[in-house]
């Protein structure tokens, strides 16, 4: 059985408790963790977990850290974890830097454990259905694709000391919430070659972006157009990609389940585009829990658990192409952004042009 400490527990905590509650028989969580006592012990008693510290230090053993911190302290804590010979599963945005991930990478390299980062629409029936049919090629080459993440986030949201910094949360809805959608985008696509993009501070009291769209080229000719917002009243999480033969629409807000998926075929197409959508798996929603589930299997296996540290680079390094492109006025290659480029060690690189 494997010994789990939550270190943070705010909000998204408890998404990872419940996930991992779903398996008693596989884990225990012996300590919640937070630099504030009285939170860790609340939630501690909420969770029933036997221990409520400071500091991951303070836990005696551990194989297993779930971490659930502000973004800036996401690989301090990682780093610490697997020098404890520890396996860890930390939440996006995985680090405010690529500098940051190369960091961790070079720690997790050098220890018995490793690094998962939370991807958790990845892992519903829905998304490994259409990734199958991607690789199969049954609704024909995918041409284009659109990534709409379009939240509302007013100024009691922001005045949350953390939000809105590029130092602490790394940036703005292209960072801390767009995120995933583009993660899924390209655990659909593949690798990416070039993005295009602009970023504006429309409306909101913060230090970063508000909004911003991106214009994407994959290796394989698909073009992606993206927009990440939080000054949008009716709130959407959209996802749509056109092949030669079929539409499929995913339109849904936080996470999703089979039903929120929409197919169109092209005419002539109906029979057999009904029927490949018919195939593979259903009824797994997009969750924690079926991540969770699949780091479990892993350990068992003795595999790298998904999604891996650095396959969530490649979406991180995406992020710090669409900030480049948007305050640079210029495309950005993939791989252009090297350890010498500003932009490598803040996504706001020399600064924000509004700063």
């Amino acid at each position: 059985m494997y010994q789990v400490a939550i270190v943070g527990t705010g909000a998204i905590a408890a998404a990872h408790a419940e996930a991992l509650r779903a398996h008693p028989d596989r884990v225990r969580v012996v300590a919640a963790v937070d630099v504030d006592r009285d939170r860790a012990e609340a939630f501690a008693k909420q969770w029933s977990i036997p221990a409520a510290v400071t500091a991951l230090a303070e836990v005696d053993e551990y194989d297993l850290v779930h971490i659930c911190t502000p973004p800036g302290s996401h690989v301090e804590l990682s780093e610490q974890a697997l020098a404890a010979g520890a396996t860890v599963v930390v939440e996006k945005p995985l680090a405010t830097s690529l500098a940051a991930v190369d960091r961790l990478l070079a720690a997790e390299a050098e220890s018995n454990g490793s690094v998962a980062v939370i991807s958790q629409h990845r892992f519903g029936s829905g998304a490994e259905r259409l990734r199958n049919i991607i690789t199969s090629e049954t609704f024909g080459r995918p041409l284009i694709a659109t990534c709409h993440t379009q939240w509302y986030r007013d100024a009691a949201y922001f005045a949350v000391p953390w939000r809105g910094s590029f130092e602490i949360e790394g940036g703005g809805p292209t960072m801390g919430h767009g995120i995933h959608q583009m993660d899924l985008l390209l655990a659909m696509l593949g690798e990416w070659q070039e993005v295009t993009a602009l970023a504006a501070r429309t409306s909101r009291d913060t230090g970063t972006e508000d909004v911003s769209m991106a214009m994407i080229r994959f290796n394989s000719g698909v073009l992606a157009s993206v927009v990440n917002s939080v000054v949008s009243p009716r709130e959407v999480s959209h996802l749509r990609f056109d092949f030669e033969h079929a539409t499929v629409d995913l339109e849904h807000l936080y996470g999703y389940t089979d039903d929120d998926f929409t197919v169109t075929a092209a005419p002539g197409h109906e029979d057999q585009v009904a029927a490949a959508w018919a195939e593979g798996p259903h009824g797994r929603p997009s969750s924690h829990t079926a991540q969770v589930t699949a780091v479990l299997d892993a350990l068992d296996n003795k595999t790298v658990p998904p999604v891996s540290l650095r396959e969530a680079r490649t979406t991180l390094e995406l992020v710090a192409a669409i900030y480049r492109s948007a305050f640079t006025g210029r495309p950005v290659p993939r791989g252009d952004i090297t350890p010498a480029d500003p932009f490598a060690h803040r996504m706001d690189g020399p600064g924000a042009p509004w700063a």
